[in-house]
């Protein structure tokens, strides 16, 4: 018999998370992982304020180590550093709960996930209030994994393109979230022009094992990708 697993949400600034694991000091190992590299991002911005507001990418620092991840990761998607953020704190946050003997890690970080696990974990996508939205999800098997969904539509995030979710899964969350934006990026005109210049740029990815693109209403996928499950409202 598996055991219990032990749920959280936790939000510090602009990391409103999600977290499980199946030892209770898992918890508050990955609430102080965030809140500590959270603000040591803070501090590296302070004094390099492009990494903040910069599309493009950037030289990597050897510290701090959220800012070096989040810098390879947008190198890899050529994108800008704060596209990973999410999927990086994410990261290291299982990383650290990981050290702490936790079989089951799980981050969610404002919808980028980053999870080791030893049993199936099911993952919804969202996508604001299309039809589809929550009613189809993933069984994640293989682990690690990350997964992130960038949107031109619903996403705080900014975005140059026009998709209602672009879905990239990795090894990891950082970069499938830069990978997720430069796929949505891409995601404009009509549909299949769209869905096919998604994939294709998700595809040329070093580090990408799948994508799912959901534009006007229609998906297409490519690659490595989860089971998808129906999820019940």
């Amino acid at each position: 018999m598996q055991n219990e697993l032990f749920k959280e949400n936790y939000t510090y600034k602009d990391s409103v998370c999600h977290i499980i694991s199946d030892i209770p000091q898992g918890v508050s190992i990955a609430k102080e992982s965030i809140t500590r590299n959270y603000k040591e991002l803070e501090n590296y911005i302070r004094t390099h304020q492009i990494f903040f507001y910069t599309f493009d990418p950037l030289p990597v620092p050897n510290e701090p180590l959220v800012a070096k991840l989040m810098a390879l990761a947008a190198q890899k998607a050529v994108v800008g550093p704060m596209a990973a953020v999410a999927g990086v704190i994410a990261d290291l946050a299982v990383a650290d709960m990981q050290k702490a003997g936790c079989k089951v890690a799980v981050v969610e970080d404002g919808g980028e996930i980053s999870a080791v696990s030893d049993r199936p974990i099911d993952v919804a996508l969202a996508a604001g209030n299309e039809p589809l939205s929550k009613r189809f999800g993933f069984r994640l098997t293989e682990f690690p994994i990350g997964v992130a969904t960038s949107s031109g539509r619903f996403s705080h995030a900014f975005s140059f393109g026009d998709a209602e979710a672009a879905t990239v899964f990795c090894k990891n969350a950082g970069l499938a979230d830069a990978a997720a934006t430069a796929v949505g990026n891409v995601v404009k005109g009509d549909v299949e022009t769209g869905i096919t210049a998604g994939i294709k740029c998700g595809l040329n990815i070093p580090g990408v094992l799948g994508v799912l693109v959901m534009y006007q209403g229609k998906i297409g996928t490519a690659g490595k990708i989860p089971q998808i499950i129906k999820i019940e409202p």
